[in-house]
């Protein structure tokens, strides 16, 4: 099937929203918001259609879920949406050249933005009420396995965008072939961005088959490093945390690093991880002294493999290094650019670890589970980016919009 067409009607109905008053926008956020809570049986049972074709043991099992909270929790973030400013429109600067010319930039949405996600029904929200929020339209490529979810819930949307007077081809949903996809990566001619939401595998196919402009959203290979100056407590407190608020999710812990010389409390930091039953993947330093104390089902000697490795389930690795300098040098050549942690007591080793890590959210005595649009305050997210073209860490409503430059003058020419 030719999806030109399609990718036509949409380009159309996003030209539509550049003329929408933003109360009538905000209005459809939490008409949607509303119906989303109300059918939310609705969404559960074509849900559990999804669960029972997939393997519950599977770390994408958990992404797949929806419960009664997390919908709740998503109208939320909806109406939070609703609540913020709008990113397009704003005059970024003003300058009045001496020939008397204003040059002002101007933000405006990208137009028609395209998302290849996973396993990942939640994202259909996300990302609808974001580009709505931005005036951009979009195109969405889930996967097969979300697939009676991610149509359930784009016939809710395009049901209240019709009621709220929109053109409902501002989303679409596109059947989950790998045709489709090969298709929307080519559609240069109509689609402005593809984003994509999902495993390296996925996002390394985007990146080496689009034509069209990719923003990246990697992979979450993210480390905590217990510094000779950590407080116990603290990092005790942060590493389960990290590790086990949700274990398949990108900002998830997949690396302790512990100094040598605080290997003697390394036991205390994990102990409260084996309830949960946490896999450990030890180094030999840090085996010998988890060796009788940690349940010994749960402890693993770690290989190479073992580190560089986002697990997305109830295991992580640990690290030992004899200096700053050398934990650096594992996080940089293990790490994903996503997020990264010290636990120390030395503010001036803290600011040396901002400075030096390259990664988009860096973070000291606390958990790397706070990165995500909601928690930082930018209503839901449309990703993670990794990469440092255009948007970087949490991408919301400001991420989805470019500029252009207004001139206005008044009878000048250039000699």
């Amino acid at each position: 099937m030719d999806l030109t067409p399609v990718f036509r009607k949409a380009v159309v109905a996003g030209r539509t929203l550049l003329s929408a008053g933003e109360d009538s926008i905000n209005s459809l956020l939490l008409t949607l918001a509303g119906e989303t809570e109300a059918r939310i049986p609705f969404l559960l049972a074509e849900n559990e259609k999804d669960l029972m074709v997939m393997d519950e043991s599977s770390p994408v099992y958990d992404r797949l879920k929806l419960t009664e909270t997390r919908l709740k929790n998503i109208a939320a973030d909806i109406r939070k949406v609703a609540s913020l400013p709008s990113p397009a429109g704003k005059t970024l600067s003003r300058t009045t050249r001496p020939n008397g010319l204003v040059i002002s930039r101007i933000s405006v949405p990208f137009g028609l933005i395209g998302i290849i996600y996973e396993a990942r029904p939640n994202v259909t929200f996300d990302v609808f009420s974001l580009c709505l929020k931005s005036r951009n339209a979009c195109i969405l490529k889930g996967g097969s396995d979300a697939i009676r979810s991610n149509t359930a819930i784009t016939a809710i949307i395009r049901d209240v965008i019709t009621s709220c007077g929109f053109d409902p081809d501002i989303i679409t949903l596109l059947p989950p072939g790998h045709e489709e996809t090969r298709q929307l990566l080519k559609a240069y001619r109509y689609v402005d961005l593809i984003i994509p939401r999902g495993s390296q595998k996925l996002i390394d196919y985007v990146r080496e088959n689009a034509s069209v402009p990719v923003i990246e959203t990697g992979a979450g290979i993210c480390h905590t490093y217990f510094d000779e100056s950590g407080d116990a407590g603290k990092g005790r407190k942060v590493i389960l945390n990290a590790k086990t608020r949700r274990v398949s999710v990108c900002n998830a812990l997949d690396t302790l690093v512990v100094h040598r010389r605080r290997l003697g409390d390394l036991h205390f930091l994990v102990e409260p991880c084996a309830k949960p039953e946490v896999l450990i993947h030890a180094d030999e330093e840090a085996y010998k002294h988890l060796e009788g104390k940690y349940p010994g089902r749960l402890l693993v000697h770690a290989s190479e493999d073992s580190f560089g490795t986002e697990f997305l389930s109830y295991a992580m690795a640990v690290k030992t290094v004899g200096s700053f300098t050398e934990a650096l040098e594992h996080i940089g050549k293990y790490g994903s650019g996503h997020s990264e942690a010290i636990i120390s007591e030395d503010n001036s080793r803290i600011d040396e670890f901002f400075r030096l890590v390259d990664a988009s959210s860096l973070y000291s005595n606390t958990s790397t589970a706070f990165t995500d649009g909601s928690e930082f305050g930018l209503g839901a997210e449309i990703g993670i980016s990794t990469q440092k073209l255009h948007a970087r860490g949490p991408m919301a409503l400001e991420a989805l919009t470019t500029y252009k430059w207004i001139i206005r003058g008044d009878g000048q020419v250039r000699s």
